[in-house]
């Protein structure tokens, strides 16, 4: 069989290059660390190099059409495929609590409209098979959403690409216009535009599972913790490579089965769906409950999803609950 070929993005510093780190450990095939300096890049490669570790680099700015689409054609031209993709990199603006628009759409355009090209360029070489994580964080769970219209457009059943948009658009159009309300959003709106990112990321994720499902391609969103990197401004209490555990245990260990999840730190299982979740133990009611068996029963049943023994008890008990509803 071919050599493996595995991809990184946004993996210069901090979790994305724990992750290369311990891809090029583990991953028995070719490892690309992508950001978008040259300068950082090459820098990062040479640490790793230092540790006996050879990640290829190739530069990547995920915000550039044409800088992903060479990136593909290079992929295309040197291996003609792929089988990892972690799109990792993203932004967060401490300073901007209630941002301005020009901020407010930076971050959504980093942390989701990049996907849609990442999407368009580099998942056509996607072997069947092939395993995607995409970086979200706890600002992307549905419980950071308290406006009732924008909850019943991603809650809907046959989500699409256009719903996750106009969400997008009308909460951008919100502060373009003054029309912002804090009350939308959980904590008092602040940092309401890294939570609309992170909630179209993961809500993009669940969307392209569907469509790439009949190829068991298996794409998964992450939580990986409160990781103490640059961007955390040294608050994380996670350390990046504890953090890189959980990426890596969906694309080496879980079951192929295990498709379209919002998997939280420590390998714990979280329904995105449940606006009203306090935590991934305790469902806030019946309603919640039931929503949760309707949604994933029949996905654990058809795929008999593999429980691990190093899952937490969390875990098992979730889906032991599920395979019974």
């Amino acid at each position: 069989m071919s050599e493996k070929v595995a991809v990184v993005t946004g993996a210069n510093k901090g979790l994305g290059f724990s992750v290369v780190k311990l891809l090029c450990q583990r991953f028995n095939g070719i490892v690309y660390l992508t950001c978008r300096s040259e300068k950082k890049g090459i820098e990062a490669v040479k640490k790793l190099n230092s540790l006996g570790l050879n990640p290829l680099f190739h530069l990547l700015d995920i915000t550039d059409k044409t800088s992903i689409k060479k990136f593909a054609d290079h992929i295309q031209t040197k291996h003609g495929y792929l089988d990892v993709l972690v799109n990792n990199a993203g932004i967060f603006e401490w300073e901007q609590v209630y941002p301005t628009y020009e901020a407010a759409k930076r971050n959504i355009d980093v942390n989701y409209r990049s996907l849609l090209n990442i999407e368009e360029y580099l998942y056509p070489l996607l072997r069947d098979g092939a395993r995607v994580v995409n970086v979200s964080s706890a600002c992307g769970h549905l419980s950071n959403l308290k406006n009732k219209k924008w909850l019943s457009i991603l809650t809907k059943e046959d989500l699409k690409i256009e719903d996750i948009n106009n969400f997008v658009d009308s909460y951008l159009e919100s502060v373009k216009n003054g029309t912002f309300k804090k009350e939308d959003f959980a904590d008092d709106g602040k940092h309401a535009e890294h939570r609309v990112s992170k909630i179209a990321l993961t809500a993009l994720t669940m969307v392209q599972q569907r469509k790439y499902n009949n190829r068991n391609i298996s794409i998964n969103a992450v939580h990986p913790g409160y990781v103490n990197t640059e961007m955390a401004q040294g608050k994380g209490k996670v350390d990046p490579d504890e953090a890189a555990e959980l990426i890596l245990y969906l694309i080496l260990e879980a079951s192929p089965n295990l498709r379209g999840v919002f998997l939280w730190h420590n390998k714990k299982l979280v329904d995105w769906y449940d606006v009203e979740v306090k935590n991934i133990h305790t469902m806030a009611s019946f309603a919640a409950q039931a929503a949760l068996r309707s949604r994933w029963s029949s996905l654990i049943e058809s795929t008999s999803v593999d429980v691990p023994g190093e899952v937490t008890d969390g875990v098992r008990s979730v889906v032991g609950w599920l395979k019974q509803a």
